[in-house]
């Protein structure tokens, strides 16, 4: 009875028949679905701020990449939720109803006349200046409309990620397998999404009216939430194990109680809990030689205090696997300070860039391009070079290297930053050339379109959807994979808060190089601006950034894994087909 007993508990524990690809669809189609969305939505801001609530050039562009920046900074909210009281699945859910109500208020605004300023955009650019400004009323519901949108969007995009990663179980070899192909996936249907919004429902915007479009953005998010919970029972659900910022925050005050102590040498005499002790899905992390001044949250007291109170409290000690948490983040903010400049240029191509394409040929045949649609150009790259990516470069690249992945996540993101850097560069060239055109044609100061094809700006664009198709996938493998199993909400919501904070500096890179340069981009006339010494600047401070980003990734160190025997899938060969 005794022998049973053992070989009971030695069995190798089971998951449930949960998860995997077919509860992944669903992950991928709500991130798709919220981008087609957002997105659409985001490159056409700019001139629906501009003509139809007669914000200034610098104004727009302001607005919107404040509203972007906000939007993904907010995932750090929607992250804290996920990770300490909700589930991911529950987080979508939410914020998702948010971001339909946000759109919902767009469409009312702008289906009522009442409710937006005169429109002026047939205006000569000579008298823009003169036109009626929105009252506070009318910015009030603009605003409201906006930022529930912000917020339903950042919980999306800081829940529907690691919802999709987490049907797939590190432990096992197979499914590890597939993990490291899921985020080459994610950001394919990302991209899919994007391109429908770009195309499609910037046309509805374009021609029908701007109240179908946000109309039509709040109909499918309500869609993609209906077909999320219609997945729901086949979900691997994460555990809430509490918040993570509070159990970084409990290392840094125990290190400082404990900071008088001396640090050991001996890793065995720090506070750790022992396999038997962890739940299945709980990690344990080795110690690592980094922030040694952190290893003091984990040191066990044997002073007076120690005996006369109870040291055990989590605000007194730390876990080593705790303490090594922290030193995960910590080691990451260099890593994802180094991404922000490239964000601040992706800024650029949202905002100047399509505004660039109003003032050019946008006609194929009898059809006119709406200028928000040109940002299909590098969607349509990425959608091709993902799956060749991902089937073909992976596999040859892996042969050579012995990378699941072919190339590390770092190597990728140092791609991505230097095909930034050029399209910056092109930019410059292509900007040049328009104004040059807009001379030759003694067109400066006039409204009709150039005799140049908008398809020059498919250049720089088509470069960034590389640069993007490299950095933005890395980042968001990196930050999965390298942060523990309790924090993967948080650590996909810093990926996305880089793009937040690439957003806030365009802002104050234009405001600031405006300033400086004595009104670069004061005229609120591209073809009287200097655009193009705007883009050059951006493209210097990109080769600069480049090389702070290598210093950052040549001194991070990755995790390591204590791995529980009771806890794995039995090895076996990994089949690399199904990668």
């Amino acid at each position: 009875m005794q022998g049973m007993c053992r070989d009971v508990k030695t069995e190798p524990k089971q998951l449930p028949r949960l998860g995997g690809n077919r509860a992944a669809l669903f992950a991928y189609a709500m991130a798709g679905i919220d981008v087609m969305a957002f997105f659409a939505t985001g490159v056409s801001l700019v001139t629906y701020f501009y003509g139809y609530m007669n914000f200034s050039i610098i104004k727009s562009a302001n607005a919107v990449t404040n509203f972007m920046g906000t939007a993904f900074l907010l995932a750090l909210f929607g992250a804290f939720l996920s990770d300490t009281y909700f589930s991911r699945f529950k987080t979508c859910v939410l914020f998702g109803c948010l971001e339909v109500v946000g759109y919902a208020l767009l469409a009312v605004q702008a289906h009522f006349r009442q409710l937006r300023p005169f429109p002026c955009k047939d205006v000569p650019l000579s008298q823009v200046n003169q036109c009626e400004s929105a009252n506070k009323g009318q910015l009030a519901i603009l605003y409201a409309g906006l930022y529930l949108v912000a917020i339903g969007t950042s919980g999306i995009k800081a829940a529907a990620p690691p919802l999709g990663a987490d049907q797939y179980d590190e432990k096992d070899p197979k499914e590890a397998a597939k993990l490291s192909s899921y985020f080459n996936w994610l950001v394919f249907f990302l991209t899919t999404g994007a391109l429908f919004g770009v195309t499609f429902v910037v046309w509805i915007s374009e021609n029908q009216g701007w109240d179908w479009s946000f109309a039509v953005c709040s109909i499918v998010v309500g869609l993609a939430i209906l077909f999320l919970t219609l997945g729901k029972s086949l979900y691997r659900n994460n555990v809430t194990n509490g918040s993570p910022l509070t159990r970084i925050m409990q290392v840094f005050v125990v290190v400082l109680r404990n900071r008088n102590l001396p640090l050991s040498e001996n890793e065995h005499e720090l506070h750790e809990i022992h396999d038997k002790e962890a739940r299945y899905d709980t990690e344990i992390l080795r110690k690592t030689d980094q922030f040694k001044f952190l290893d003091r949250a984990a040191i066990m007291r044997t002073d007076h205090e120690a005996s006369t109170s109870n040291t055990h409290g989590p605000w007194k000690l730390c876990t080593v696997t705790q303490v090594e948490e922290t030193k995960i983040v910590v080691r990451m903010l260099p890593i994802i300070l180094s991404t922000v400049f490239m964000n601040t240029c992706f800024a650029q191509l949202q905002t100047f860039t399509i505004q660039q394409s109003t003032t050019l040929d946008r006609k194929i045949h009898k059809f006119e391009v709406p200028g928000a649609s040109i940002p299909a150009i590098p969607l349509l790259f990425m959608f091709v070079l993902i799956p060749i990516y991902d089937r073909v470069f992976i596999p040859i690249a892996r042969k050579f290297t012995g990378i699941p992945t072919g190339i590390r996540q770092l190597q990728r993101i140092g791609v991505g930053l230097v095909l930034s850097a050029l399209s910056m560069a092109v930019a410059a060239v292509v900007e040049k050339h328009r104004k040059s055109v807009a001379i030759k044609h003694n067109m400066v100061e006039s409204a009709t379109p150039l005799p140049m094809s908008v398809f020059w700006l498919g250049y720089q664009y088509a470069i960034f959807g590389l640069a993007d198709m490299f950095t933005l996938v890395g980042l968001l493998d990196f930050f999965y994979s390298e942060s523990s199993s309790s924090m993967k909400a948080l650590s996909t919501a810093i990926s996305w808060s880089s793009l937040a904070i690439g957003y806030y500096t365009s802002s104050i890179v234009v405001s600031i190089v405006n300033k400086v340069s004595g009104g670069w981009l004061a005229n609120n006339n591209l073809n009287k601006d200097k655009l193009d010494y705007f883009y050059w600047l951006l493209a210097g401070l990109s080769v600069l950034n480049f090389g702070f980003y290598l210093l950052c990734a040549s001194w991070y160190k990755y995790k390591k894994v204590d791995v529980n025997p009771e806890d794995v899938v039995p090895k076996g060969k990994i089949d690399m087909s199904i990668v």
